[in-house]
């Protein structure tokens, strides 16, 4: 095995503390170990998409950040079978893409989204 050391800042470290007793895990190394585990399975996922795909895409932003999202999506019309909007916490909204079609334009929309420093989160699920 392998040691690795990061450093992180004091509300990351508050975080995983608060994350490893409502989770049940035994150290700091466990929940960085599955936080791993899970960041390569989720990349192996995607890189594996080939052919015709199903997914959905969640994008977090700023309500001011509507026209941005509306510009993407008007370029992805024809791969977007379903899309729902809703606001969250007062001023942020979270939007739902069920995405239908070839796996590169899957990922050329999503890739859309997390170039763009305006998005609080981009997820893709392939389904």
């Amino acid at each position: 095995m392998t040691i690795v050391s990061i450093s992180l800042n004091k509300e990351m470290i508050k975080e995983l503390d608060r994350l490893q007793k409502t989770m049940g895990f035994t150290g700091r190394s466990e929940i960085i170990r599955a936080g791993i585990r899970t960041f390569v399975q989720e990349e192996k996922q995607k890189q594996d998409m080939t052919g015709k795909k199903n997914a959905l895409l969640m994008v977090v932003h700023a309500d001011e950040f509507d026209d941005q999202v509306a510009g993407i999506k008007h370029d992805y019309e024809d791969l977007i079978k379903t899309h729902l909007h809703n606001k969250i916490d007062g001023d942020r909204c979270v939007e739902l893409f069920l995405l239908d079609g070839d796996a590169r334009k899957i990922e050329a929309v999503t890739k859309g989204f997390v170039i763009n420093k305006k998005m609080d989160t981009v997820k893709l699920m392939a389904l």
